[in-house]
C-alpha cells in the first residue's frame, strides 16, 4: 500500500450545527459548500472545498472537539486572514513562528483547532 494523497480532512460537529459551520467554513473561510452524496444527507453535517482543500463535517453525538488534533490549512497572507477573523469578531492567537511558516491558531464554532499557515519570505 502506497498512500498518494489526502483526499480530505473530516472534523466533527454537534448536531443541529450546519448553520454554524456554514458561516465559518463557507462565510469567514470562504470555503465552497458542496453536496453531500444522497446516500449520506440524512447523517447532517456539511462539506467544503476550495482547489484540492476538501473539509468535512459529520456529526458525532456526543460531540468533543478536537482540542489538539486539527487540520492545518496554508493559506497566501496571514494579515489577510488575521484582518478577516478581526472583521467577524472571531479571535485567534500567533503561534511560534517555524523556520519556513508563520502560523496562528483559530477555533471553528465548535471549538475544534484549525491551524492557518504562511510561507516565510
Amino acid at each position: 500500500m502506497m498512500l498518494m494523497s489526502l483526499h480530505h480532512v473530516q472534523l466533527a460537529m454537534p448536531k443541529g450545527g450546519e448553520a454554524d459551520a456554514r458561516a465559518f467554513y463557507g462565510g469567514i473561510l470562504m470555503l465552497q459548500e458542496v453536496a453531500k452524496p444522497s446516500e449520506l444527507v440524512d447523517r447532517g453535517g456539511c462539506w467544503f472545498e476550495a482547489g484540492s482543500v476538501r473539509v468535512r463535517l459529520g456529526v458525532e453525538t456526543p460531540f468533543a472537539p478536537a482540542k489538539k488534533a486539527h487540520p492545518g490549512f496554508m493559506v497566501a497572507s496571514l494579515s489577510v486572514v488575521e484582518d478577516r477573523l478581526r472583521d467577524h469578531g472571531i479571535s485567534f492567537e500567533r503561534d511560534v513562528v517555524l523556520p519556513d511558516v508563520h502560523r496562528l491558531l483559530v477555533h471553528d464554532p465548535f471549538g475544534n483547532r484549525i491551524e492557518l499557515m504562511a510561507r516565510r519570505d
